[in-house]
């Protein structure tokens, strides 16, 4: 929305019923209601989406990076209806969203994939047999899935019906499709990028790489431009073959092609037809703004300028501040913004999604913003970072802040020697304090003096924002119906206390699976419950043998933080 204001165009935005006072809605020039709470019931309703485009006059519509974003379906409604899709077309989408067919594709480029099958896994004893020909760790991924999301690692034979039921669920709830692949899952490897841009002129060019290794749950943390410690030769090699296999699908606009870098070979990965989280590094080191260049390739015209041209300058790295607690395994932590206050200073960049006072939701993604630096060399990007980090104040939910700052200030990060398995195995989660601080009531309950507020009205699924005057007290919205009280904080992964009988939800969620019934015998770390929260599941498990008393919760129930889930005696 900023790049369409400095180019003159006005923005629309659509919103659930949570959203409805969000910041992208605050922004746009116009906004319009979907209803809904849910994913399903707002953002992915096609003809809730397409009646607020015709109420509004919207010619163009920009896919964003999650949701519909990489949806043919989608994309071909809306240029069924006359309006421009700032994507590309739909047939490069279900080449690339298919990350089966993808493979197929990148095979006709000559471009080599990690091993793996390319018909959709029908039942367990497919993994099993891959399992004995290429052996273990398998990853089992959803085909029309990504960043992470409905992905499960297969450790060994035993847990193979498990974990693929498990990614098959979560890929049906997030993408709305289960079907899904496996390919060998490399043990050491680097999670190297490229954005690549092509026109409807035939010219195709990649801007550069980005290593985003840092990950948890196999979904990214920490993004940096241009992949450090990568030879030239590879480092060129790599950028061409992104382009063939963007060429080989017939692509246009923005697309990344993601690789996995170890002992000096490469691998396609898959390839995101949109933009990425992360493009944000890529517009550091190259000086180039690129949803104006979306815009401009959507609105038929070349890329202005040829691959030779593309100069990569400095160094660029962006941390996600996402509402999770890294003392709990990075456990999902909805609730309101009781205080933000960014960093700034030069070379500091801050592409936020909330400000102060508003709520992250458990229906969202738990992403609150996107803080970048800019530096002359690695070194000195790395010290930014860390001094931004420690300027950051966010009170009222838990963040990643505290596990940026000791990931990018350890030794094998500056040595570029960690991989996409280095949080979870190398790294010791007590490295990652718990400095959260749950919100506070700061205001005075008898004062009502009257103050003027801006609040959003809707009418006839319209939105408006007016000032009223109204008593001087915190301001509540659906999303947080109970936000003047201080919230439970989990600080395990299952129960009330270490070694409790009583096992209690750490996060608001929706339980997805419950894997004892009352009489059950169960041991230490067991699993007990799978709770889905922000779009991920989450194992909750015994943390002390007994027989189990109580299931007090069935699959499809919603549950808040702190509800008593099983009791165990």
């Amino acid at each position: 929305m900023r790049t369409c204001r400095e180019l003159g165009i006005a923005t629309v935005a659509v919103y659930s019923d949570l959203d409805r006072d969000a910041l992208h809605v605050r922004y746009a020039d116009e906004a319009y209601a979907l209803g809904g709470q849910t994913a399903a019931e707002s953002y992915l309703n096609t003809e809730a989406i397409l009646a607020a485009i015709r109420q509004s006059g919207a010619d163009g519509v920009h896919p964003g990076y999650g949701f519909f974003s990489e949806n043919a379906d989608f994309a071909r409604a809306l240029i069924d209806a006359g309006v421009t899709w700032i994507g590309p077309p739909p047939e490069s989408i279900e080449v690339m969203g298919d990350k089966i067919s993808s493979r197929l594709a990148a095979d006709r480029a000559h471009v080599e994939s990690v091993p793996g099958t390319t018909v959709p896994i029908t039942n367990v004893d497919e993994v099993l047999a891959f399992g004995k020909e290429f052996g273990y760790p398998i990853a089992i991924k959803a085909a029309y899935g990504g960043g992470g999301r409905g992905m499960k690692v297969v450790e060994s034979a035993d847990l193979a019906a498990a974990q693929l039921e498990s990614a098959q669920r979560e890929a049906q709830a997030y993408f709305g499709r289960d079907e899904c692949y496996m390919e060998r899952y490399l043990t050491k490897p680097r999670h190297v990028e490229n954005q690549v841009f092509s026109d409807a002129h035939g010219n195709a060019v990649y801007l550069g790489d980005r290593d985003c290794s840092t990950q948890r749950r196999h979904q990214k943390l920490i993004e940096e431009a241009p992949a450090p410690n990568i030879p030239d030769g590879t480092r060129a090699a790599m950028g061409e073959a992104a382009v063939k296999v963007a060429l080989a699908c017939g692509y246009r606009g923005a697309g990344t092609v993601e690789m996995l870098y170890q002992d000096g070979d490469f691998f396609f990965l898959e390839m995101n037809t949109r933009l990425q989280v992360e493009h944000c590094v890529t517009e550091e080191v190259t000086n180039l703004d690129l949803v104006a260049l979306q815009i401009a390739i959507a609105n038929g015209e070349a890329i202005p300028f040829a691959q030779s041209d593309v100069a990569i300058s400095g160094h660029s790295i962006e941390c996600r501040i996402n509402a999770e607690n890294p003392a709990t395994g990075f456990l999902p932590s909805p609730g309101p913004l009781t205080r933000l206050r960014v960093p700034s200073g030069p070379g500091v960049r801050w592409d936020g999604g909330y400000v102060e006072g508003d709520a992250i939701s458990q229906y969202y993604d738990n992403l609150v913003g996107k803080l970048i630096v800019w530096a002359p060399d690695r070194e000195r990007a790395i010290a930014k970072m860390l001094r931004a980090l420690r300027e950051f104040e966010i009170v009222g939910v838990h963040t990643t802040i505290s596990a940026h700052v000791p990931m990018l200030s350890h030794p094998d990060f500056a040595a570029m020697e960690h991989s996409t398995k280095w949080v979870e195995t190398a790294l010791d989660a007590s490295l990652f304090v718990d400095s959260a601080t749950a919100p506070t009531n700061t205001g005075d309950d008898s004062a009502e003096p009257l103050v003027e507020r801006t609040m959003p009205v809707e009418v006839n699924g319209k939105r408006f924002t007016v000032k009223v005057w109204v008593p001087d007290a915190p301001l509540t919205s659906a999303a947080t119906p109970a936000a003047k009280a201080r919230p439970k904080v989990a600080r395990s992964t299952g129960g009330a206390g270490a070694g409790s009988g009583t096992v209690a939800a750490p996060m608001q969620g929706t339980i997805v699976k419950v894997s004892v019934e009352v009489g059950a015998e169960v041991t230490v770390g067991q699993t007990l419950l799978v709770l889905e929260a922000m779009k991920m599941e989450n194992n909750i498990a015994a943390e002390k043998s007994g027989t189990v008393k109580e299931v007090r919760v069935e699959a499809g129930q919603s549950v808040g933080t702190g509800d008593v889930l099983i009791v165990i005696e």
